[in-house]
């Protein structure tokens, strides 16, 4: 995606659960735009976090669920995407089994009673592309990326997903002024 490709996102879309039918956000937000928005799953695991996904889903010496995708915008690789979850809430389901989750983990997160706050922390850095991610996302060695994390916590205030994307288009975002 080009650098003059601009896309305005907002995270509520992929916070909210679909209904029976329903594409998914991500091939909704695409297609709004006249492109087509997939993915492709790559492993689902038990692992080790990174230390900040352990520090918010309070996972000391405890390993969690990842599901690893591959986002692609007309066929063409633009991010990797990984989201994390607390044993507690993905043994046993959907979340640990590797397949295509009817209406997506969020979807099935407010079946299992972990429906997503309105307002999760998301924290965006630049960084060089490791060789992997330039190998799946189709980059030169040595180009950069944006990594968004966005923290989410239930409505009930359970740490409940941190997704990792790593990214190679250009983002913008609208900031809500909340009433004082």
């Amino acid at each position: 995606m080009s650098s003059d490709d601009a896309w305005v996102g907002e995270a509520q879309p992929y916070l909210a659960p679909r209904q029976p039918g329903e594409r998914d956000a991500w091939s909704d937000e695409s297609a709004a735009r006249g492109r087509r928005g997939t993915q492709r799953l790559l492993a689902v695991a038990e692992v080790e976090p990174p230390e900040s996904v352990r520090a918010f889903l309070g996972s000391a010496n405890e390993k969690v669920v990842v599901r690893r995708r591959l986002i692609l915008l007309d066929d063409q690789p633009v991010e990797l995407a990984d989201s994390y979850y607390p044993l507690h809430i993905a043994r046993g389901t959907g979340l640990a089994l590797m397949g295509k989750i009817p209406g997506g983990a969020v979807t099935l997160l407010a079946q299992l009673g972990f429906a997503a706050e309105n307002d999760p922390l998301e924290d965006v850095a630049a960084a060089t592309a490791s060789a992997s991610e330039c190998e799946a996302l189709g980059l030169q060695a040595g180009a950069a990326v944006l990594v968004l994390s966005r923290f989410t916590r239930s409505t009930r205030g359970v740490p409940m997903e941190v997704s990792v994307m790593t990214m190679t288009r250009h983002l913008q975002y609208r900031q809500r002024k909340q009433a004082s």
